[in-house]
C-alpha cells in the first residue's frame, strides 16, 4: 500500500496513508497531506481510469504551496486499491453508483474526520463524471468543483457513445461483460511511446508516468472491460439529459482540453451551458491531461484554478 517514491517523482512531504473500506466491502487505498500554518481547506484530488495517487505528486505540491491540505485515493479495480476481478489488469465495473460508493467512502473516512473545510473537488475525466453524478443528489459534498477533461462523451479516439453502449450491451447479455472489448490489446508501458498519444505534448511528464508503471506495474491497468463502457454509457446517457445538469447546485468550472481525443470538448461545452451556475473554459492546444501538460498550459489552468476556488493564489 506504501506510496511509491523516486527521485524523478518524490513522494510531497507529510503524507498520511489510509485505508478506506466501502459500503460493500472494497478497500481502497487513500492519502492526505496538511500544509504548515494557517490552511484555505481542502482539496479532494479525484482521478480519472487507469490512474493511481502517484501520478499527481506534482499537483498535490502545487496544491499545498497554495495553503489547501490535499487527499485523494484510488478508485476501486486500479492503483493500490482492490481489483474484483482475477485478471487484475482489467479495469472493470458493473455500474458508476460503485464509484459513487468510493467517492462516498473517500469523504466520510477521510476527508471529513482528518481535513479542514471547506472542501473543493478538483478531478479528471472519469473522476469529473463521478464528481456530477454524486453532486446531484447532494450539494453539500463540495464548496465548489473544478473538473478537468470530464468524461461526458468519447472523443473522436472511438467509435460513437451509441455504437459503443449498443456493442456492449450485446456482450453484456451474453454473459461477456468481464472480458476485454474485441480487439483491444494491454500494451506493456515499455512499448508506449510519446509520439501521437493523445494524452499530453509534454515528453518530461509523458516519460514520468509511464517511469511509474515500470516500477510499480501492480499500479497499472489495461483497457476498460465490456461491463466498465456500458456502465459508462449509461452514466454519460444520464449525463446527457439537460435536467441533469440544471440539477447540480454545486459552482462548477469545466476545463476543457483544445485537442482532446479522448472525451468530447464539445460535449463538455453543452453540459456547462445547461448548468445554472457552471462555467467553461478552454486551453488551446491541450491534451486529455492538462494537468500533465507543458507548463504554458498548465499555467492557464493554475490561472484559472486561481480565480475559482476562495482563497486560492499561486
Amino acid at each position: 500500500m506504501s506510496l511509491q517514491s523516486s527521485p524523478d517523482n518524490p513522494v510531497p512531504e507529510g503524507a498520511v496513508e489510509q485505508t478506506v473500506t466501502t459500503v460493500d466491502g472494497v478497500k481502497l487505498r487513500a492519502a492526505y497531506w496538511r500544509p504548515p500554518g494557517q490552511r484555505k481547506g481542502t482539496v479532494c484530488l479525484i482521478h480519472g481510469r487507469a490512474e493511481a495517487i502517484e501520478k499527481y505528486y506534482e499537483v498535490v505540491g502545487e496544491l499545498l504551496q497554495r495553503g489547501f491540505a490535499v487527499a485523494s485515493f484510488d478508485w476501486r479495480g486500479q492503483g493500490a486499491s482492490d481489483r474484483r476481478l482475477a485478471n487484475p489488469r482489467k479495469g472493470h465495473v458493473d455500474d458508476f453508483s460503485e464509484f459513487e460508493r468510493d467517492l462516498e467512502a473517500f469523504m466520510q473516512q477521510v476527508v471529513l474526520p482528518d481535513c479542514p473545510p471547506p472542501y473543493f473537488a478538483l478531478a479528471h475525466s472519469t473522476g469529473g463524471l463521478v464528481c456530477l453524478r454524486v453532486a446531484r443528489r447532494s450539494r453539500q459534498t463540495f464548496a465548489r468543483m473544478v473538473l478537468v477533461s470530464p468524461l461526458l462523451d468519447f472523443g473522436g479516439f472511438a467509435p460513437s457513445r451509441a455504437l459503443i453502449n449498443f456493442t456492449a450491451g450485446c456482450f453484456s447479455l451474453l454473459g461477456l461483460g468481464d472480458a476485454f472489448p474485441p480487439g483491444s490489446k494491454i500494451a506493456q508501458v515499455e512499448e508506449r511511446g510519446f509520439k501521437g498519444n493523445p494524452l499530453t505534448s509534454d515528453p518530461r511528464r509523458f516519460a514520468r508516468s509511464i517511469a511509474i508503471g515500470q516500477t510499480r506495474p501492480e499500479l497499472m491497468v489495461g483497457p476498460p472491460t465490456i461491463s466498465w463502457l456500458h456502465a459508462a454509457c449509461r452514466a454519460m446517457n444520464e449525463a446527457a439529459d439537460p435536467a441533469f445538469a440544471a440539477s447540480i447546485r454545486i459552482p462548477t468550472l469545466m476545463i476543457a482540453a483544445g485537442e482532446d481525443r479522448v472525451v468530447s470538448p464539445l460535449a463538455i461545452e453543452r453540459f456547462a451551458r445547461e448548468m445554472r451556475i457552471g462555467a467553461q473554459i478552454v486551453i488551446p492546444g491541450a491534451r486529455h491531461e492538462i494537468l500533465m501538460e507543458r507548463d504554458p498550459m498548465r499555467g492557464l489552468f493554475w490561472a484559472a484554478f486561481d480565480e475559482f476556488i476562495p482563497g486560492s493564489e499561486a
